[in-house]
Order: C-alpha cells, then sequence, then structure tokens
C-alpha cells in the first residue's frame, strides 16, 4: 500500500499522558519511536520538541472528550494535524494497549486511511464555546421552570393550566405575591393581565391552595437561580456579540431565512464556521449534522435508514428551526413540512425542513448569495404533471372517468 507521509506520528491521548509513536520511513529501512510526555504545558512543549527534532510533518490523535483541546493548542502551529473519530479507527481486538494504539494511528496516518473531523479555526472554536454555554444556560432555566412547576403542584396551584407561561408577566407577579406571603385567590387572580385568556373564576379556582412557608422558600430559590442566569446570559450575548464582529455579515444573510432567528444563525456560525471548503457539497454539510439517512444495505435490502450521527448541537437546534420555518405562513418551509407531513408525519417533516434550512444556509455562507424564498407554490408549480397524474388516477380509483382538456 502507498506510504502517503513518511515522518507521522500517532498520539494516543489520555488525561494524565500521551503515548506517541513516530513512524519513520517504510519497507524493511522503515522504524518506529516511542514515548510518553505529561500532559502539563511543560510536558506537552517536550512532545512539540521531541517531533519537530524527528522531522514530523503530521499527527493524527482521537477526539477524546476535551482531553485533545490542549494538545492540540500546543501542535497546531508547525504541525499539520488530523483530529479523528475514535468509531473510524479502533485497532485489531486483542492487541489493545496504549503503545499499540499509537502505532496503529501512525500507520494509519500514514497510508491515507484515517478521515479528518472538521476543527474550525481558533475564533470560530470560541464562538462555539460561547453559543453552547449559552445554550446550556437556557435548558437550566427551563429545568427551573419545571421546579416551580412541581413546588407549585405540591401546593395544589394549578398555574400552568391558566397561564401559557408560568413565569411570564402574569406568573412571576403572582409567584413575587406568593413569595412575599399573599396566598387570597382573588387578589393573586387580580394580578393577571387582562391578555390572559382564562376568565377570574379559572384564576380563583387554580389559586386556591395551600402554599406553606416551606413552598414560598423553594420558590424564591429557584426565581433567584432564573435572575443570576438571566444576567449570565446577558454576559455571554454581549461577549458574542464582540467575537460575532468578523462574521456579523454572515449572522444578517441567514437571520433572513425562515425560521432563523439572529440567535440560530449565530450558532450555526459557530458550528459551521464561514469557510465551506471543508464541505464539497451542501450534502456532505447535511450529512456531517446527522440530518440525513443513514445508509444500511445488505444483500440487497435496505434495513435502516434512521438519520446517522451528527453534530448534536447543530442538529438539535435545526432541528427546531425546521419546525419554527413549518409554521412560516406563505413561505416554501410551510408547503415542504406540510407536504411531507401528510406522507412521513411530523417529526421527519421537521428534519427535512432542517436539511433544507442547512442546504440554503451553505450556499448562502459559500457564494453570499442573498436568500429568496421560493415561495408556497413553488412545489405544485414544478410538479404539475405528478400531481395531475395522481389525481387522475385517485378519480379513476373512485369510478369517476375524466375527459382531459389542455387549458386556454
Amino acid at each position: 500500500m502507498e506510504v502517503l507521509y513518511e515522518r507521522c506520528a500517532g498520539l494516543d491521548v489520555h488525561k494524565a499522558e500521551v503515548v506517541a509513536c513516530v513512524r519513520i520511513g517504510s519497507g524493511p529501512n522503515g522504524r518506529r519511536e516511542h514515548r510518553r510526555f505529561r500532559t502539563t504545558t511543560a510536558g506537552l512543549l517536550e512532545l512539540k520538541a521531541w517531533l519537530t527534532s524527528l522531522e514530523c510533518t503530521h499527527a493524527v490523535m482521537e477526539a477524546t472528550g476535551v482531553y485533545w483541546k490542549p494538545v492540540w493548542h500546543v501542535l497546531e502551529e508547525g504541525i499539520e494535524l488530523v483530529l479523528a473519530n475514535a468509531r473510524h479507527v479502533k485497532n485489531v481486538p486483542g492487541r489493545k494497549s496504549d503503545m499499540n494504539d499509537a502505532a496503529w494511528l501512525a500507520d494509519l496516518l500514514a497510508h491515507g486511511l484515517v478521515r479528518a473531523s472538521f476543527v474550525p479555526p481558533k475564533p470560530i472554536r470560541e464562538m462555539r464555546d460561547l453559543t453552547r454555554t449559552r445554550r446550556q444556560l437556557v435548558r437550566e432555566q427551563v429545568q427551573h421552570v419545571q421546579r416551580i412547576e412541581k413546588v407549585l403542584e405540591d401546593a395544589n396551584l394549578k398555574l400552568s393550566g391558566v397561564l401559557s407561561d408560568t413565569v411570564g408577566q402574569s406568573g412571576r407577579k403572582i409567584l413575587d405575591a406568593l413569595i412575599n406571603g399573599k396566598s387570597d385567590p382573588r387578589y393573586l387572580a387580580s394580578l393577571a393581565d387582562g391578555r390572559v385568556k382564562a376568565t377570574e373564576e379559572d384564576l380563583i379556582a387554580a389559586l386556591t391552595g395551600r402554599p406553606t412557608d416551606h413552598h414560598r422558600f423553594l420558590l424564591k430559590l429557584h426565581l433567584d437561580q432564573m435572575d443570576a442566569i438571566d444576567k449570565s446570559i446577558a454576559t455571554l450575548d454581549a461577549q458574542i456579540e464582540k467575537c460575532l464582529v468578523p462574521f456579523r455579515w454572515a449572522a444578517t444573510q441567514l437571520d433572513a431565512i425562515p425560521g432563523i432567528s439572529r440567535v440560530a444563525a449565530v450558532s450555526i456560525i459557530a458550528e459551521t464556521g464561514v469557510n465551506m471548503a471543508q464541505f464539497p457539497t451542501a450534502a456532505h454539510l447535511v450529512s456531517w449534522a446527522g440530518l440525513c439517512p443513514s445508509l444500511d444495505e445488505s444483500a440487497g435490502k435496505k434495513r435502516n435508514t434512521r438519520t446517522r450521527h451528527g453534530n448534536p448541537w447543530l442538529k438539535s437546534l435545526l432541528v427546531q428551526c425546521g419546525l419554527a420555518a413549518g409554521r412560516k405562513t406563505n413561505s416554501y418551509y410551510r408547503s415542504l413540512y406540510g407536504r411531507i407531513k401528510v406522507r412521513r408525519g411530523a417529526k421527519k417533516a421537521a428534519v427535512a425542513v432542517a436539511a433544507s434550512l442547512l442546504t440554503a444556509a451553505y450556499h448562502i455562507l459559500k457564494t453570499g448569495v442573498v436568500y429568496e424564498d421560493l415561495g408556497p407554490s413553488f412545489l405544485e408549480n414544478r410538479d404539475k404533471k405528478v400531481i395531475a397524474a395522481h389525481l387522475l388516477k385517485r378519480l379513476s380509483a373512485l369510478g369517476v372517468e375524466v375527459e382531459i382538456k389542455k387549458a386556454a
């Protein structure tokens, strides 16, 4: 097998140490050198100096949690690095050791058998950390809302049954009054905004309960946590805007796509970057995000076609955007969502719309083209003959004969 890299290294990265194997040459004159290094900064600098002394040009490591990141940061200047998916580079069973793993990685890299994972440049990586942290904080807020509803149920207060948002404008006033010792249901009902759809009688019935000091303490605790998270999210948003300055044009273009908000546009940029050169086509990007059916065929039979594993942060975000785009009136995505929902169900329709959104984002980022909606009738106009044939078949099945005449 052809050797592509004469001097390359395989790095088996752990929390406390890195096992390195440098492969030099090939054939009978080739050799391997092994060494172990600590993952401290001094140890990683020693690793870099050792690789440089052996004139190593390429190195490969597995994506093991967050342990690969410090190694990558130290070695990325001066050495061509490759990050491999651990599932794609498994060693032969029964020959598992740190030294053998490092040698196996070096051999795979030397023959060009490692598919490199996408690692964005440093500015994108920093913005990715911020956007992911923001999503985690938003999830924590949702968890606190669920805990507040649990406390209210324990006090037999059915607030979530009469308000669409338990911690919204009306809900927050009622919760603050409860914390301050107010328990009269009529007074609590009077705090609700006039736009609340529930009647006064329903509000009074829902707010008639048995709140205790224990419940008030827990409600205050969760609301204080939510306020603290709100401040943290505001701080993160300010920092994200600073990091977004070189990519603001891209965020503005993506924000014009139906279903994609400003926050979602920034998150997409943080996950994919703005340079689409690493994805040859839009289909490659959709596959990387895990929004396309998997290929599992044997003996001419197609088996499981569930969507493949991909970037979980990007995939979940785009599915949410797909659901939002499916509700956008007078848009192409509303039409696409409706057609697929009838045949395959709402979940698969949302995934299909998400893939279409990512395809549009790919072309916008790659070519700089401005988004233009195709309109709700695009699919019908494109498939006129198919739709006509389908309707004629349905009418024939119902026993109706139709004479076709072309419209003037």
